[in-house]
């Protein structure tokens, strides 16, 4: 992967990460922030789950694809924006733990397209487990009213 300049990325990672209130309302917190590789970490939380009281397929989605956009804000110009474009999640087990990890690495940079893999994993007791993973595609924005790095 390039390691040219991008300015303070982690820095411009965090001030995004405070803006999403999605990512505030479910409780979601940065934890790692590297060059290609983002952590959210989430604690269990009764509000997100679903009937059978394992975290919502929604909620594991919205948090992989943050992990994957925020990765992708770490490898384009400090002038550049992120919009993901497309997605797909596979869901490998329910998400029972009393902390969830959802981490984001860049597989292909770009210039315009900007391919992602996360993995959720469930955290309990032993070892973590793997709940889920996700491909996206992130499309880099330039110059768009209203969308700003």
């Amino acid at each position: 992967m390039n390691n040219t300049d991008r300015g303070d990325f982690r820095e411009r990672i965090r001030q995004n990460f405070s803006r999403q209130a999605a990512m505030h309302t479910i409780g979601a917190e940065l934890t790692r922030v590297e060059h290609g590789v983002v952590e959210i970490e989430l604690p269990f939380d009764v509000k997100l789950t679903q009937q059978h009281g394992i975290l919502h397929a929604g909620i594991i989605s919205a948090a992989l694809d943050s992990a994957c956009g925020f990765a992708a804000y770490s490898v384009i110009d400090p002038d550049a924006s992120i919009l993901t474009i497309e997605f797909k999640v596979n869901l490998m087990s329910p998400g029972r733990g009393e902390r969830f990890l959802f981490r984001g690495e860049i597989t292909k940079p770009g210039s315009n397209i900007i391919v992602a893999d996360g993995r959720g994993y469930a955290i309990s007791d032993g070892p973590a487990k793997l709940i889920a993973s996700m491909t996206g595609t992130m499309m880099v924005i330039r110059g768009r009213e209203g969308i700003t790095g």
